[in-house]
């Protein structure tokens, strides 16, 4: 698979299969994902990947408090600005409607919010989760470096013949995380990225994207 296809094909899958994925595939995908530039190459990432009977456990955890309605850990950082304007609102509101009624949820569905949030904590199936950390003393730029690092492993688990589904919704849960995967209070959840194969017979979603033109100009020759 050659890089345009890698990316064209990437896309957030919500519905994995249970079969596994190999060790060794994984580590392979993990180092060479570790030629990710960053800036002053601080390398700031830091990963778990959790499988088997402790992803099942934390799957358990994390679930039960989602349909009791708890509304997760306090937040260390916001997933969006707190106002979205156009363009921006506009691409979230059409993207998020596409992406549920994908899966069979409508948007008038009164039991919706808690079937969203159910598939998200189930990690859409997936039998691998992998958690990225960043020391809490980086600063924004070694955000955008983690940002690089996961699309490079993103694209390589394409390479594969995986797919992934990056998550910020772990955040909400970050303290069952962290017991999972014993991290202290030095690093911070900076999301979880479900990786597995897709699940057959599943309508294949890919969410519209802004046309070149809208995000790019070109200055000079």
């Amino acid at each position: 698979m050659d890089v345009y296809e890698a990316v064209d094909s990437r896309r957030a899958v919500r519905a994995f299969s249970d079969e596994p994925v190999p060790r060794e595939v994984l580590e392979r995908v993990l180092t060479a994902a570790t030629r990710a530039p960053s800036s002053g190459n601080l390398q700031p990432w830091q990963v778990y990947v959790v499988t088997g009977a402790p992803l099942a456990e934390l799957k358990r955890r994390a679930t039960a408090r989602a349909l009791t309605g708890d509304p997760g850990d306090e937040r260390e950082y916001p997933m969006y600005p707190a106002a979205l304007v156009p363009p921006y609102l506009g691409r979230f509101s059409a993207a998020a409607a596409q992406r549920y009624a994908a899966l069979g949820i409508e948007r008038d569905d009164p039991a919706r919010p808690l079937k969203i949030a159910a598939l998200n904590t189930g990690a859409f199936g997936a039998p691998v989760v992998l958690f990225c950390y960043l020391d809490r003393a980086m600063g924004p730029g070694q955000w955008a470096d983690a940002g690089m690092y996961l699309q490079t492993v993103m694209l390589l688990l394409r390479a594969e013949g995986l797919h992934s589904c990056p998550q910020v919704m772990w955040t909400m849960y970050h303290k069952t995380v962290s017991q999972t995967v014993g991290t202290d209070d030095e690093l911070l959840l900076f999301c979880g990225v479900s990786v597995g194969f897709e699940q057959d017979g599943v309508p294949r979603l890919r969410t519209g994207r802004a046309d070149m033109t809208e995000t790019v100009s070109f200055i000079g020759g």
